[in-house]
């Protein structure tokens, strides 16, 4: 039988090509429009993927003045979503280096009761010198650190969430009763880096609570993934290393307690799709042509955290420190400084490779040739399903849908109805058990 897998829409501006925004197949000023990003949601419902998600930065990102990737903030973004959609889930980016516990606990709990169980939190540590400014910060916390402050972060929201049990509110009108008294839980959490008493103001969600995921693949990254995370969103450009990632992340689970199904692994595809192969290539190439050299090199400077914004286009990349001396996304460093090790491929050559979706990998070919590689990436053993990142929007997801999914549905690969309601149930996961607790509040 086929192994049904996972499909989600990794939203971004008008498209994950940097370019995108100055291609004819899209409208620039839908990025400042919420009912741009409303449509795309219905159309990934339309589909029936698992979920829609939003990545974020606390910064402007290099060179605004060519692109800006990132505008509104994605838990009031995908509450407005939520308003217009009934099965599709809401996964928000938020940072565990510049929130407090409680503050975001609350905030993505509410976003699971508005939505009716389909949140789902993309944990990031925030590495980039421009977001520890904007925080009053003189450099970037290190990034063992970073992972340290992020531990304790996702164990105090875990437990706020967990401080309702499932039957607490009873609203009990005749009685006078709001909640039972012994359902409600302090928390009592005291820490290195935080301090909170407890309980959440807000009840247990539908699902018991939001879809935990994760993004990093660093060692100290595959670790916290391996405790904490229930859906991984990475980048490996090769099934070899699609699959090197997959079982070594999936190794790791049995350390912490956990079976390997109780976590997904995504990779990212940008896929270019047209009626023939060399159609779709075309396509592709019609992007490349729109990259701006200046953003293309800062970019590339802020993935490598070296300065490269005056070097050859068309030399190799210079020589890079060792990733054990780098402070920032140390997975995006080692695949970037691997596309251009041959010192054969130029500057220019990397940049057009990283335009599509910074590293992710892209697929030019016809829908079933596209079909045919995810196929190829589940049965392979490198993939549980995938983070789809269309280079231009509208357009590259509305034929995904329309053209690759029914290819997948006609293969029983994919569900062709919803089958849960919850985000939890699209991603085959349980309710989360409640924890014993001893301190209750009155």
């Amino acid at each position: 039988m086929p192994k049904p897998f996972h499909l989600n829409a990794f939203l971004m501006g008008v498209g994950h090509h940097e370019a995108a925004w100055r291609h004819p197949r899209t409208n620039a000023e839908d990025v400042l429009d919420v009912r741009h990003f409303q449509r795309l949601a219905q159309v990934a419902e339309r589909g029936r993927l698992d979920s829609i998600f939003f990545a974020d930065g606390l910064a402007v990102g290099p060179r605004v003045a060519h692109n800006v990737q990132q505008v509104f903030e994605p838990i009031t973004l995908l509450s407005a979503i939520s308003a217009v959609t009934d099965r599709i889930g809401l996964i928000a980016t938020a940072s565990t280096g510049y929130n407090d516990p409680y503050t975001l606990a609350r905030k993505l709990a509410s976003l699971d009761h508005l939505s009716g169980g389909r949140g789902g939190w993309n944990i990031v540590t925030s590495a980039g010198a421009a977001e520890a400014a904007n925080y009053g910060l003189d450099g970037t916390p290190d990034h063992a650190g970073r992972y340290a402050r992020a531990d304790e972060f996702v164990e105090v929201v875990e437990r706020l969430w967990e401080s309702w049990d499932a039957d607490a509110v009873v609203l009990d009108e005749e009685g006078g009763w709001f909640t039972r008294p012994d359902s409600v839980h302090e928390v009592g959490h005291e820490g290195e880096h935080f301090r909170v008493r407890g309980p959440l103001n807000v009840p247990r969600s539908p699902q018991g609570r939001p879809l935990l995921v994760q993004a990093g693949s660093s060692e100290a990254g595959k670790e916290f993934a391996a405790r904490h995370a229930e859906a991984v969103f990475t980048a490996q450009r090769t099934i070899e290393e699609g699959r090197d990632f997959y079982r070594d992340l999936k190794a790791r689970l049995a350390a912490h307690g956990r079976s390997a199904d109780e976590l997904k692994v995504l990779p990212g595809i940008v896929p270019f799709i047209a009626a023939t192969e060399a159609e779709a290539r075309e396509l592709e190439e019609e992007f490349t042509r729109l990259i701006s050299p200046a953003y293309a090199l800062s970019q590339l400077s802020q993935m490598l955290g070296v300065e490269l914004t005056e070097v050859d286009l068309d030399g190799p990349l210079p020589p890079l420190p060792d990733v054990s001396s780098i402070e920032t996304n140390k997975s995006r460093f080692e695949l970037v400084k691997a596309l251009g090790a041959d010192g054969r491929t130029t500057v220019r050559e990397v940049v057009a490779k990283l335009g599509g979706g910074r590293g992710h990998r892209t697929f030019a070919g016809t829908p079933e040739q596209v079909a045919d590689d995810l196929v190829d990436w589940v049965e392979g053993g490198a993939a549980d399903g995938f983070n789809v990142m269309a280079p231009y929007l509208p357009g590259g997801l509305e034929v995904f849908v329309d053209e690759v999914v029914p290819i997948l549905q006609d293969r029983g690969y994919f569900r062709t109805e919803y089958e849960a309601s919850t985000l939890r149930g699209h991603y085959g996961l349980l309710e989360p058990a409640e924890p014993t607790a001893d301190v209750h509040v009155a």
